[in-house]
């Protein structure tokens, strides 16, 4: 798998990345084609174009939308990972003619989830901005309900558990704290969410401390953060696993 240096804009701390493979229709793993030597981007502002790129399977020659690499520095910055062009040929196939035939044109991102997941396209996400409390749990309402929750309810008075929002198979807990949310609020959940037998999703608006991270890797728990457009921003495999496949 193809791995490259990246340099976090904002704290300098180096890190080494490799692109995740999903699998092509045909079935061969694919993977974006990293740029080497591109400096990182630091992502402030999220927009559907920019998070899905067109990549070229090598087996079978077809052009598919997959998601952006992107690296989640420990400084807080989520960092957008510089790739080829799907047409570019790799640094050492760069004398090689191409042979195969001309693509048609991809299909927009918008309708075009991950290959191996389900059928309905969803339409770009239509954020609410965020000017308090009641504004991040309703934004992430209305998040969870463009994954494909149906009847996401919030409780007329917030339990003891700290769960904000329910649906059939789902609690999800909006931390709007100033401060990064901590190991024992993301442990909270995920009990939480194994004692319902139900998928557990976490927002934030302060972002994650590095324990609370490492335990939502460990255990497979989405994390979102929050900006105050309203838009979640996926901060781990996981999420960006249920925004791929949806509810």
């Amino acid at each position: 798998m193809e791995a490259v240096p990246v340099r976090c804009p904002v704290c300098s701390r180096d890190h080494t990345y490799a692109a995740p493979a999903y699998p092509c229709p045909c079935g061969a793993p694919t993977a974006p084609p990293l740029r080497s030597g591109a400096p990182a981007v630091r992502v402030t502002h999220r927009a559907w174009n920019d998070d899905w790129v067109t990549v070229r399977c090598a087996s079978c020659d077809r052009r598919d939308q997959w998601p952006q690499p992107e690296l989640c520095c420990p400084c807080g910055a989520v960092l957008r990972i510089p790739v080829r062009p799907a047409d570019a040929a790799a640094p050492s196939d760069a004398t090689a003619p191409d042979t195969t035939a001309p693509p048609g044109p991809p299909a927009a991102p918008a309708h075009i989830p991950l290959p191996r997941t389900a059928a309905h396209p969803r339409p770009a996400f239509r954020p609410m901005a965020i000017r308090g409390g009641h504004d991040a749990v309703s934004a992430a309402g209305l998040y969870l309900t463009w994954l494909g929750y149906r009847d996401v309810v919030q409780p007329g008075t917030r339990p003891a558990s700290g769960i904000d929002l329910r649906a059939d198979g789902l609690v999800a807990q909006v931390d709007t704290a100033a401060a990064p949310t901590s190991l024992r609020a993301v442990e909270c959940l995920w009990l939480n969410a194994l004692g319902a037998a139900a998928t557990g999703v976490f927002f934030s608006l302060a972002g994650y401390a590095a324990d609370a991270r490492a335990r939502a890797d460990g255990v497979g728990l989405p994390l979102f953060v929050l900006d105050l457009t309203g838009t979640p921003q996926p901060v781990n495999g996981a999420a960006d696993e249920l925004v791929s496949t949806g509810a």
